[in-house]
Order: structure tokens, then C-alpha cells, then sequence
């Protein structure tokens, strides 16, 4: 029987439990063998060739090669491990953090400066606020690639 989770009612969060962590084992592998530099040489080569030698599924390999890190996190990811993927890709963690909420790198570090997304609107799903799924993807960035 699964524990009850109270925090799956916080939006715009997914809590990397035991669950997600045996959801993504394979994911998370994947994305530390890029520590290696052969590794990352061969994933850059053939992307797809290189998913394929690990035992993931397939929803798992299209949010890898769309480089969709929400998508990655949904299914198992966890962001210490994905931020081997922004790497390989020559992208900082700020970039990688803005692209997850649609904003640019500039929006997003401006944003944290300014402490956050407030909790207002954001204590569960439901209410209004910044961090609600109807309000993704927020930014300049989500606006361009939402038009």
C-alpha cells in the first residue's frame, strides 16, 4: 500500500520520493554516465542510439531528446541528475531553471534576486497563483514558444 503523500497538492512540485526515484533509476543513470567525456562524445554523436543502450522508456527518451526537464522530472527525473544533460549541452543550471518555467535566463535570475515566486496563489493546486499549472509557461521565453 502506498504512503499517503499530502505534497502531491503543491503545485508546480514533484517531490523526488521513492517512487519517483524507482520510476527514474535508468533516467538518472543515463544522465551521470554523461560525467564521463566519452560518454557525453557518444551521447552528442547519435542521441538516440546512445538512449536506446539504456533501459528506460520510451516517454523517458522523447522528453530526453526534446530536452523537456519538466517532462523529465514527471517521469522520474531528478534535477541533480538532468543537470548532466544541461552540461552536456553547454547550459548552466540558471538557463536550465529558466527553460523549465518558460522564462529567459535574464526573467528567471531577476525573479529569484526578488526572492522567489511568492506563496500567494501557490499553497495548493487550485488557487490562483504564478506557480499554477494554467499559469505555465510563464515569461517571454513560454510566450514565444507558446505563439
Amino acid at each position: 500500500m502506498p504512503l499517503e503523500k499530502p505534497y502531491l497538492d503543491v503545485p508546480g512540485t514533484t517531490i523526488f520520493d521513492a517512487e519517483q526515484s524507482r520510476l527514474g533509476y535508468h533516467l538518472n543513470q543515463f544522465c551521470m554516465s554523461l560525467m564521463k567525456a566519452d560518454n557525453r562524445a557518444r551521447f552528442k554523436a547519435d542521441e538516440r542510439a546512445y538512449l536506446d543502450e539504456w533501459p528506460m522508456s520510451e516517454e523517458q527518451k522523447q522528453a530526453v531528446l526534446a530536452r523537456d526537464l519538466n517532462r523529465c522530472i514527471k517521469a522520474g527525473g531528478n534535477i541533480y541528475f538532468l543537470a548532466k544533460i544541461g552540461a552536456t549541452d553547454g547550459k548552466s543550471f540558471q538557463q536550465m531553471a529558466g527553460s523549465m518555467t518558460g522564462m529567459t535566463e535574464e526573467e528567471y535570475r531577476d525573479m529569484m534576486i526578488g526572492g522567489g515566486r511568492s506563496v500567494e496563489g501557490n499553497r495548493v493546486v487550485g488557487e490562483d497563483g504564478t506557480a499554477q499549472a494554467h499559469r505555465q509557461p510563464q515569461g517571454k521565453a513560454g510566450a514565444t514558444r507558446n505563439s
